[in-house]
């Protein structure tokens, strides 16, 4: 199991580059990012089904170009997101001066957010980002440290079975071409009983894993029982 310990360098450059080139067209639904477009509406309702976003202060972690942050706020949540990719980073504030949905974005780490700001946040949102660090154990102790005892953490991320290998690299990368190539390494993917054990070691309570099941032929997602490709989780910081 990967060390827990904090890690403020937990990326990979290469990672960061590829969604970098994605920047400019991360707001477009028929682009690169058609897929992550279709299953935001699916990460929005897990998160509104456990918590009210009305007033709360929430963390998007991995922001990206900010789908899931400007859904957040709109829904009335005080947002702050983070990520590494400072063109992304620019293209989130660009579409939040178009959209008029206030986000506070920074160019940070979890690992430097969490030293500054402990016990600050009622939920956390980091979706599809753990397969894409180092150390995904890091990320999630610094989430930990930044919750509030109560809050909660929503994480989505893929399962490394051969069903995930088939769908999200074989056909989303190679044959559909839904997703650029590249965007996944098998070996990154996580498996449920994984993250239960990290977010364990983080002092969490795992409350919830469901499946998040992209459909491709009318391009939308919807929580599901099925949990061997995309799934979803919730975890507690006990009172």
């Amino acid at each position: 199991m990967t060390s827990a310990q904090p890690n403020e360098d937990n990326f990979r450059q290469a990672e960061l580059d590829r969604f970098n080139e994605l920047a400019h067209r991360w707001w477009d639904p028929d682009g690169p990012q058609k897929a992550l477009h279709a299953l935001n509406p699916a990460r929005l309702s897990y998160i509104t089904d456990r918590i009210t976003l009305q007033g709360a202060r929430v963390l998007d972690v991995g922001c990206g170009g900010g789908l899931l942050s400007e859904a957040m706020a709109a829904a009335g949540a005080d947002v702050t997101a983070i990520d590494l990719a400072p063109d992304l980073l620019k293209i989130a504030r660009l579409h939040g001066l178009e959209s008029g949905v206030k986000v506070d974005y920074r160019q940070m780490p979890a690992e430097a957010l969490a030293e500054e700001s402990p016990a600050t946040f009622d939920a956390i949102a980091c979706m599809e980002m753990l397969e894409h660090v180092p150390s995904p154990p890091s990320v999630l102790q610094a989430c930990a440290t930044m919750l509030k005892p109560g809050g909660r953490l929503f994480l989505s991320t893929l399962n490394r079975t051969p069903a995930a290998f088939a769908l999200a690299i074989v056909g989303a990368e190679y044959i559909a071409r839904i997703l650029p190539k590249g965007t996944h390494q098998y070996r990154d993917f996580i498996k449920p009983s994984e993250l239960a054990g990290w977010l364990r070691e983080a002092g969490l309570e795992l409350e919830d894993v469901s499946g998040l099941v992209y459909e491709p032929w009318r391009n939308a997602a919807r929580i599901g029982r099925r949990t061997d490709v995309n799934y979803l989780a919730c975890a507690r910081k006990p009172e």
